[in-house]
């Protein structure tokens, strides 16, 4: 008798290296209650640290006010949702972008879980760079996938198109693209997409199947210093956008984000990908955006964290680091720093700045060891207090 309690895939799931990492740092280590200890300075995940903004509360609480007796019914993509996001979208990239190639999703965490299953089978491959978001191989073998990793180049922290170029096969059916780049800060270059672009049409006609590609962007408004963020969208027709607002108005516990596809996508290839989404959002648990995140949409993009306030802990943050004789570039947008570990052991490196008070995640969380990210949505005053406890961790990684 086969008396295992749990599925194989869960197992698969559970093993992932990310996925473990992440798990047994957030779930087992105590970190969940030593950020919690006066004194500790928590530079971990996107959470926010000061309380939400006024107008994004009054937005919510507008929006769960009944205006009829269908208001909490079960509903699908809300009209008034989808074109809010399209004007945002069309003002932001440049491009008309029509209502009805959006449909509202639980964050982008679930427009992502969304496309996988949408546009690929069961044993298809996903190519994804590394450093990755940590859930990109998880949420490829919760879908049947096989994650394929590449690396992106170490020096610019540009995507590897030879890489990516080198990993295709007939099997592969996605590729994921993550800009701004959650570690790294990168804003992939117009050139780089528009190779990219040519490079998947290539391979797609090469092996007598299209390669779709998923650009996962939450970060799009979150750019430092007048940069211009490009969206593979705008290059590659057989793109699906992913976006969570939970990144532009720090509230990531409040599930809404969208799938957008593009106007250049053929029709008939968008209304077939359209009602595969809304198929798996319907087969999988319902998986829209309850009915007050979407009533409060055109609201919610009317607003933003102050992103020239997150710039100035950006250059603070990084000017001090490097004063410090730490090694790091300068992100182009998130709000995350990723300076490269004084030590081989970036693990070991981020045990002793956690008993020094300071809570960072290590680089091998995103399979990039030797690196150690830093999330600056924590306030200027722990930042600040944050700088002589950096010192003093890289004087005893020096020292020891």
């Amino acid at each position: 008798m086969d008396d295992h309690p749990v599925s194989a895939r869960s197992v698969q799931i559970q093993q992932a290296e990310s996925f473990r990492m992440l798990f047994d740092f957030a779930r087992k280590s105590g970190y969940q209650e030593r950020r919690l200890e006066p004194g500790v300075l928590d530079f971990t995940f996107g959470d926010p640290h000061e309380l939400p903004q006024p107008s994004y509360v009054k937005a919510l609480r507008e929006a769960a006010l009944p205006k009829d007796e269908l208001w909490f019914a079960y509903k699908f993509s809300q009209v008034s949702a989808q074109a809010a996001a399209a004007d945002s979208l069309s003002r932001h990239l440049g491009v008309t972008w029509p209502p009805d190639r959006i449909r509202m999703t639980t964050g982008g965490f679930g427009a992502i879980a969304t496309s996988l299953k949408s546009v690929a089978d069961p044993g298809d491959e996903v190519i994804f760079s590394l450093p990755p978001w940590f859930l990109y191989e998880s949420l490829a073998l919760e879908a049947g996938l096989m994650p394929v990793k590449v690396r992106i180049d170490p020096q610019t922290f540009d995507l590897d198109l030879a890489a990516i170029e080198a990993a295709i096969t007939p099997r592969t059916r996605v590729v994921i693209v993550n800009t701004p780049n959650n570690p790294t800060g990168r804003i992939y270059p117009e050139a780089t997409l528009r190779a990219l672009a040519g490079l998947l049409d290539a391979a797609s006609a090469r092996h007598g199947r299209r390669i779709y590609l998923i650009s996962d962007e939450p970060y799009n408004r979150l750019v430092f210093d007048g940069a211009r963020f490009v969206s593979p969208a705008q290059f590659y027709p057989h793109t699906l956008l992913c976006y969570s607002y939970g990144k532009t108005l720090l509230s990531p516990g409040q599930r809404l984000g969208y799938l957008a596809l593009p106007p250049s996508m053929p029709q008939e290839v968008a209304d077939a990908v359209i009602e595969a989404v809304e198929s798996v959002q319907i087969a999988a648990g319902w998986l829209f955006p309850n009915n007050v995140m979407q009533y409060a949409t055109p609201r919610l993009e009317e607003l933003s964290i102050d992103v020239a306030h997150l710039q100035a802990k950006r250059d603070f943050m990084v000017a001090g680091l490097r004063a410090l004789g730490y090694e790091l570039e300068t992100p182009e947008a998130t709000f995350y720093l990723f300076p490269r570990s004084p030590v081989p052991d970036d693990e070991s490196f981020v045990r002793l700045l956690s008993d020094l008070g300071v809570l960072v995640m290590p680089g091998r969380i995103f399979e990039t060891p030797g690196f150690f990210r830093i999330c600056i949505t924590a306030t200027m005053e722990s930042i600040e207090a944050s700088l002589p406890r950096f010192a003093t961790a890289l004087a005893q990684a020096r020292g020891g």
